[in-house]
């Protein structure tokens, strides 16, 4: 039986964490600091991208909370250039619906993502997930996986090498892959995925673990729109094909 995250949350808690809200809104950043300072989190502002990056390199947040709309440069460009320096976890703020948003900020490193108006609790709750994700150390099994002539998966080292190259792993992609090469060949459903990736708070979310699934098909498989290896059951979930146990 899987433990819920959250009876370990007094533990997880006891260390205080700095999270960086950037945002030119006064309101929002100050409704937002409030919440996570009556959570426990030290909390820093930044009103733009360029005072963002500078107190990113000075005051090493633990979480960088951070709105699409900046009056410099937005947010996206934001991000781009922490990710030049930093794997600090980023929860991207907006307005916007449009899930071309979400993908372009998920594809550029970030963790998470919420639009705007959100629930400040909601916020401080998908805060400690991400930190309990990034914070969380990775199980690894004990070997190599050689699944076949084409692939074969380091998690040790956290690398695979498909078609005798190698493939860079980031970390959630890593975690997903994990829990399906471990239960090779049986159906892990959307919910199990979601909760045992990116939390428990992350149960309901199919668009993350669409997206990630896509983003490991194509850095592993021959061809991502007919895959061999991470195949989807419709409207259930993924399995990881059967492993040659001999």
């Amino acid at each position: 039986m899987e433990q819920d995250p959250r009876m370990n949350e007094a533990l997880w808690s006891r260390r205080t964490r700095t999270a960086l809200v950037v945002d030119d809104e006064h309101r929002i950043a100050e409704a937002v600091a409030m919440n996570l300072e009556l959570e426990g989190f030290q909390v820093i502002t930044a009103s733009g991208g360029e005072e963002a990056l500078q107190k990113l390199t000075h005051n090493m947040p633990d979480i960088v909370i951070l709105d699409i709309m900046l009056p410099d440069m937005d947010g996206f460009e934001t991000l781009r250039r922490i990710r030049e320096v930093s794997t600090t976890p980023v929860i991207m703020l907006t307005v916007r619906g449009d899930e071309g948003d979400k993908v372009k900020g998920l594809d550029l490193g970030a963790d998470d993502y919420m639009t705007k108006p959100f629930s400040p609790r909601e916020l401080v709750s998908r805060a400690r997930a991400v930190l309990r994700r990034a914070e969380m150390p990775s199980p690894v099994p004990k070997s190599e996986i050689r699944v076949d002539d084409d692939l074969s998966i380091d998690f040790k080292l956290r690398k695979a090498i498909s078609r005798g190259r190698e493939v860079h792993l980031r970390p959630t992609e890593f975690r997903l892959l994990y829990h399906l090469v471990s239960n090779a060949g049986q159906v892990l459903t959307h919910e199990t995925l979601l909760r045992r990736v990116w939390g428990y708070e992350y149960r309901d979310e199919d668009q993350y673990l669409w997206l990630y699934i896509t983003y490991l098909r194509r850095k592993l498989e021959r061809d991502p729109k007919h895959p061999q290896y991470i195949i989807g059951e419709r409207g259930i979930g993924y399995r990881f094909k059967e492993l040659d146990r001999k």
